[in-house]
């Protein structure tokens, strides 16, 4: 792998209000590590700091209220002691010259309730069951069939994410990003199976996209546009969601969302090369790019070539703290271990070595 191939990354760039050094961003990527109460810990802390020499750290998936927890052990934004544990994280990032930005997901109807602080039956657009299991502190579960939201409490949702937004902020994160991708909550309303609404919120393309746009309006009006990005995934089928019109669905939504102006647009590309070029032509803003499984040289390209501003790496960044560096001086890269990806403790989390470690790579 030649650096001159990479020289595209390391220009200086802007999202919004973050100024970024270079081009190379953490993807968010969920990591089932924080206290039962949803409370980020200094383990959390060490880990998102360690990586600090990425452009831009998106964390792992945040949930903005306790309806929005779907998996154990993930990381909350609507208490207090949620606060102060996101606090040490943005400290620490910041300490050792990082930016971090808190993913905020519901993830409606992924769920059990056995996950969750409540025990309450999951929420949707629609009452029908997602396929598939959820890990559960019993084992594996078949997730159950959500509650449909009635109007009052899809407002109330909005309010959820403003709420966890302006919390982030008060967190000392310098933004956060909405997901609006994989199969989740707002990805849940623009799917044409998850969401079978007649009212407002349902049906046709501009009422499948409205939930998604009154979210990020809401977050950009709490903590600036210049602080708030999203994350879309169009046509990715994760967690049982089906798109049959991306090439109508996707364009109104961006067309939607560019006056609001956001930090960024992050988009996880599925494979259609002509959908990422209609967005990428319709998106007036900074676009991050994620390409699942290429190689450095072809985010390179992505950057140089225009079809993106900013590229985020997924496992690339969990296995090697010191990516960056590694990168930009040819030496070779630690390799991922999924079997300790989700749950556990420092073991495939903060002891992945960096370069001249005495451990060596993995």
């Amino acid at each position: 792998m030649s650096t001159t191939d990479l020289n595209a990354l390391w220009q200086p760039a802007r999202a919004g209000d973050l100024r970024l050094p270079h081009r190379l961003v953490m993807a968010p990527m969920t990591r089932d590590r924080s206290t039962p109460e949803g409370v980020p810990t200094g383990m959390n802390a060490e880990y998102y700091a360690q990586r600090a020499s990425t452009a831009l750290i998106i964390t792992e998936g945040t949930q903005p209220s306790p309806d929005g927890q779907g998996y154990l052990l993930t990381p909350g934004i609507h208490s207090q002691e949620q606060v102060t544990g996101w606090r040490k994280v943005a400290d620490a990032v910041h300490a050792a010259g990082g930016r971090l930005v808190v993913q905020l997901m519901h993830t409606g109807r992924i769920a059990h309730p056995d996950n969750t602080p409540h025990g309450r039956q999951p929420v949707a657009p629609s009452a029908v069951r997602p396929a598939g299991t959820m890990f559960t502190a019993n084992g594996p579960r078949e997730m159950p069939e959500p509650r449909a939201l009635s109007l009052g409490e899809i407002a109330a949702t909005v309010g959820d994410f403003r709420r966890a937004a302006a919390y982030a902020v008060e967190a000392g994160a310098d933004g956060v990003e909405i997901h609006g991708a994989n199969g989740y909550l707002l990805h849940q309303f623009l799917s044409g199976n998850a969401n079978r609404r007649t009212d407002r919120y349902g049906a046709s393309v501009d009422n499948r996209i409205r939930f998604a746009v009154e979210v990020a309006a809401a977050v950009a009006d709490e903590i600036g546009a210049g602080r708030t990005g999203i994350r879309l995934s169009p046509g990715n089928p994760y967690n049982d969601v089906r798109e049959d019109d991306v090439h109508t669905l996707y364009p109104a939504l961006v067309r939607a969302l560019a006056p609001l102006d956001l930090a960024y647009l992050h988009l996880v590309h599925g494979g259609d090369d002509r959908l990422l070029g209609t967005l990428r032509s319709l998106w007036p803003g900074t676009l991050v790019l994620n390409r699942p499984g290429a190689d450095l040289p072809t985010r390179a390209r992505d950057v140089a070539e225009g079809r993106a501003d900013v590229v985020s790496v997924g496992t690339m960044a969990l296995a090697n703290p010191d990516l960056v560096e590694r990168i930009s001086s040819g030496a070779p890269l630690n390799s991922p271990d999924p079997a300790t990806f989700y749950g556990g403790g420092e073991t495939g989390y903060t002891d992945y070595p960096t370069r001249g470690d005495a451990r060596g790579a993995r």
